[in-house]
């Protein structure tokens, strides 16, 4: 989760009204993706009536059903037109969203005959035939959906609006065309496009507590055009003092001056009530952690966990220092302990973090099939890391005494290496 995920913290309410509209669009991935952020956050939630988190449960299944058949029915195109990569893909995609028992049997019938198609075609060798069916079909995992569909501006900003805060979105609403174009821009990353319309919408509403700067100082920051930032934040801020995004941006742009003093006493102008947030205690924390005191860092994240209780982005923060300062053990039992709890309760897992958990059990001498099995994974979500996670897998296998998997994995890594400099 990102640090303005959490500023801005939206509501289950709204992420499901989120997933509602993409659905009615026809966008089942994005839908499925919103539905299931909204019952993430229902469930961090006590005391929410249990019919919620039936009738989200119950979205998240039908827009997973929509896009697996929308993925079977691209994969059955590209098989007829001798595509068997990108067929397979598809498929995968399809069994990972699906929860119909007959639709991933007959998916995997699929993926069978594609594999069998792939030995006629003497490609054993290539890394994409290890990751066909003759895995295990229960480990495809693909959380990074392709959100290729196509949707319009006005859906998009439709879309982006809802999980804002009421008054916030009614006045993003509110500042015409131009701003909608370059709030839309700027969620795409096209963030040259995104000044361009938003210096024209700033022009069309002069008025001083206008959202507007905030939006725009993200684009320039983007463009490393920083001064031109700062100055709109500074200015935005007193007028919209308990809009935690500008805090967050502005103390990026005082830890890279290396400007403590200017940052403490931002944060110290931070309103009374919202001191005691999860995002203040980040800003706190990185703040120390920027000016090279390390050990006071982790005091204070492990203060403040102590005090509140678990929260993953203060743990992540922890583990980070850790690492920093050298405790390796330390770390790792951490990123063990945030992966432990999301898998209990069936979370999307950060391939980076199992990134960082699986290279600290490998540097410590871990071998484990739990490892192996994580990079296989990781291979697949990560793929410009591949060449990494391969030898590491064939490490593991040297170390198991398994030779013939080791020199199978060490050939993929060559040949990932051999391809990504033959694109350079």
């Amino acid at each position: 989760m990102s640090l303005l995920d959490i500023f801005l913290s939206p509501s289950s309410q709204k992420l499901e009204q989120k997933g509602d509209a993409f659905f009615e669009a026809g966008l089942w991935g994005p839908a499925k993706q919103a539905y299931e952020r909204s019952l993430d956050k229902l469930e961090t939630n006590a005391g929410q009536p249990p019919g919620d988190h039936r009738r989200i449960r119950e979205k998240i299944i039908r827009a997973g059903e929509s896009l697996a058949r929308e993925h079977q029915q691209n994969a059955i195109n590209y098989l007829e037109g001798g595509y068997f990569d990108e067929a397979r893909e598809l498929l995968e995609l399809a069994y990972e969203v699906s929860s119909d028992e007959q639709v991933k049997k007959e998916i995997k019938q699929k993926l069978y005959d594609i594999g069998l198609q792939k030995r006629r075609n003497a490609i054993e060798e290539s890394a994409d035939y290890f990751y066909g069916p003759e895995g295990d079909d229960d480990d495809i995992e693909n959380d990074e959906l392709e959100l290729s569909e196509e949707i319009s501006e006005d859906e998009e900003f439709v879309a982006l609006c809802n999980i804002l805060p009421d008054d916030v979105g009614v006045a993003y609403h509110s500042y015409g065309r131009q701003f909608k174009t370059g709030y839309v821009a700027l969620n795409q990353g096209d963030f040259q496009s995104a000044i361009e319309n938003l210096q024209h919408a700033l022009a069309d509403n002069p008025q001083p507590d206008s959202y507007i700067p905030l939006e725009l100082a993200t684009a320039y920051l983007n463009l490393e055009q920083t001064d031109k930032a700062q100055t709109l934040l500074e200015n935005f801020i007193p007028y919209h003092p308990e809009a935690l995004p500008a805090y967050q941006l502005l103390c990026e742009i005082y830890w890279d001056q290396k400007d403590f003093l200017k940052v403490e006493a931002l944060l110290a102008s931070v309103p009374q009530k919202l001191t005691d947030t999860i995002a203040v205690a980040l800003l706190k924390g990185k703040t120390i952690y920027q000016s090279g005191n390390y050990e006071e860092a982790k005091s204070f994240y492990k203060g403040f966990l102590e005090v509140y209780g678990w929260h993953e982005a203060i743990a992540l923060e922890l583990a980070n220092t850790c690492e920093t300062l050298g405790e390796s053990d330390n770390a790792r039992y951490i990123y063990k302990e945030i992966i432990g709890r999301c898998t209990g309760c069936n979370s999307r897992i950060d391939p980076e973090i199992r990134d960082k958990y699986a290279e600290l059990s490998f540097a410590a001498g871990i071998y484990s099939t739990d490892i192996l099995e994580m990079y296989l994974a990781l291979a697949r979500e990560i793929p410009k890391e591949a060449a990494r996670y391969f030898d590491r897998i064939s490490r593991i296998y040297e170390a198991q005494g398994d030779s013939y998997e080791a020199g199978r994995f060490r050939a993929f890594s060559n040949q990932v290496q051999k391809e990504g400099l033959h694109k350079q």
